[in-house]
This record gives structure tokens, sequence and C-alpha cells, in this order.
């Protein structure tokens, strides 16, 4: 009988260690489903017009914001005409036009992405320069998708008064009587005091009265939080401590989000966090038992999908390939995921 179970154990600890080994070779890119298809063969961070006929994007991580047209499949260069350009995003306004995110200059990638981000402005309109908002923020903000109200996180390296290692989150909205555009009703709705949970805003949701968020937690771990706006009250949507889970383009309904999460490791193996990341669906329950796997990028070796966002419509992904060794946000083309109807 011992000898029946030490061999079970054997078989066992055997299986479970195929299944760590488990990543195939080659490109998902060579194994697409039906329902991806891939737009551009350069990209990242892509954004969907209110409209759903246009995909924004960045060319690349501090370069020009592009747009791609669904229709006639044609790119053009929205800030081409902005000399040495390096933005780290670019995202729609509801009335159409854009927010654009990043330096006004490249020092290097951290002080750069970190210290010297902040808001831009640029009219939907051909001749166009981006224009200086004044607000320095941490990642990217949420956008709504009805209104003109936008939120972000700021740190102590924006906001001097923020205590080392703190950040807050800050609702406001955006004015545009005036030739120079600004932020007026600004609100600070949540604070974290120390680097056990640093915010980046997500998406608004339910008529603007409620929003996602990212907490990002020590050792490479993040959780995805909602908030209230009404009454404040705070929830923890993943429900998963000690893996990854960085809230995404949230689903018209207001019931599910895209998530990155790296719960594939728990039978692919590999290193937690912003690396072996994949797309998944998360009812915002606060349960975080509905978890449904969108994209499998992270079953090939090296590579990731990322940055999710969905249509208006519902109809429609956009995402990015990426690499899982490169930075969070470095994509290598834009993807388009039709969801089953």
């Amino acid at each position: 009988m011992m000898i029946k179970i030490l061999l079970l154990i054997l078989l066992c600890s055997n299986n479970a260690i195929a299944q760590q080994q488990a990543r195939k070779s080659g490109s998902p890119i060579d194994h697409l489903p039906a329902n991806i298809t891939m737009v551009t063969q350069f990209g990242e961070r892509a954004d969907f017009s209110p409209n759903n006929q246009q995909i924004a994007f960045m060319a690349k991580s501090f370069g020009d914001a592009m747009l791609y047209d669904i229709g006639t499949k044609k790119i053009t260069c929205l800030t081409c005409s902005v000399p040495g350009a390096v933005f780290l995003r670019v995202m729609h306004l509801s009335n159409g036009d854009y927010i654009l995110i990043g330096p006004e200059k490249f020092e290097n990638i951290n002080i750069s992405r970190r210290r010297d981000n902040e808001l831009w402005y640029l009219k939907n309109q051909k001749g166009s320069k981006p224009v200086k908002i004044g607000i320095h923020m941490s990642e990217g903000m949420a956008i709504s998708k009805r209104s003109l109200k936008i939120a972000f996180s700021q740190l102590h390296d924006h906001v001097a008064e923020i205590p080392e290692g703190a950040s807050r989150l800050i609702v406001a909205d955006l004015d545009l009587s005036d030739s120079i555009p600004k932020l007026v009703n600004q609100k600070v709705v949540y604070e974290s005091p120390d680097r056990n949970c640093t915010i980046e805003a997500q998406d608004f949701y339910d008529n603007d009265s409620k929003m996602t968020f990212t907490c990002y937690e020590p050792n490479g771990f993040a959780s995805v939080m909602g908030i209230d706006l009404k009454t404040m009250a705070v929830n923890n949507f993943s429900q998963k401590p000690g893996s990854y889970n960085e809230c995404e383009g949230i689903i018209p309904g207001g019931k599910y989000s895209l998530v990155e999460a790296d719960r594939q490791c728990d039978w692919l193996g590999g290193k937690r966090g912003s690396g072996n990341i994949d797309i998944w669906k998360l009812k915002l329950d606060g349960t975080g038992k509905d978890f449904i796997r969108v994209t499998n990028f992270n079953d090939y070796e090296g590579f990731k999908s990322s940055n999710p966002v969905v249509s208006t419509d519902g109809k429609y992904m956009a995402f990015q390939l990426a690499n899982t060794k490169d930075p969070a946000g470095v994509g290598y083309g834009i993807l388009l995921y039709r969801f089953s109807r």
C-alpha cells in the first residue's frame, strides 16, 4: 500500500512539473481564432472613438499618437506636426476630441514616465496642436463615455503635499469653454497612505456614479478595486491576494471589467506579475469568483496580450500584442476581438 501511495505522489508531482512546462513555442499571431484580427503591425494602448469607427493608439512609448479607421483601414498620425513628440497615451473624450498623456520632453524612462507625466488636450481638428492642461499625474486615467468628467491619480512626485509612498484619486470636470482648457470641480475621492496600494484610475460606469481603479501592491501584485462616488464605499473586486489583477476596459452595462491577470500561472508556471498576463473578464460583484479567460497569448513562451478596451456598443475589444520581458504598456500591434452575440 505504501508503495502505491508513493507512486501516486510521484505521478502527481510529475504532472505538476509537466504543467509548469506547458507553454508553447512559436507565436500566438500564427494561431489566432476566427474572432481575432490583427489590424496594425505596430503600436500600443488602443482606444475606441465615441462612434466606434476609429481606434486611436500610440505608435510607441514616448512617441506619436495615431488613428486607425476601421472601415477604410487607413492609418493617420495625430501628432506628427509636433516635433519630437514623446506621448505615452492617447484617449478619446466624449465629444470626439483627445486627451494626450506624457511628458513635455524625454529625459529618461523612469523620470519621464513618472515625475513628468502630464495631461494635454488635442482638438479633433486638422492642424490642432496639443495644449497643456497644467496637471501632472500618475500613469493612465479614467474618461467618461458620456460627459467631460475625468479621474486620475497623483503621487508625491506630482504634488509635494502628498507624503512619500502615498497616492490619491481625483475626480474632475474638463472645462473647454475658454481657449485654454482647465479642470474644475476637482475632488479627492480616495487616498492611500502608503505603497500597500498605489492607485491608478481606470473607468467610470453606472452613469458615472462609480469607477474602477487598480491598487498596485508590493512584490509586483495588483488588485481590481471599485469606488461608489456617492457613498465613497470601496470594494476589492478581484479578491485574489498574491496575484496580479489590473483592471482595464469596462464592458458596457458596468457588470464586467476586462482585467490583465496572471492567473494562468497557476497551471503554466512562470513569475507572477505584469510580465505573464493575459486578458480576463471579471464580474464586478465583489466575490472574485466569476473570472473568465478571454485571450491565450501567454500560452506561448515570451508573449502576452494587454491593454484591452471595449467599444461603446460592446461588440469589439481592441488590445495589443506584447512581450513578457518588456515594460508594461509596450506593444507590437493592435488586434480587434469580436465578441460573440
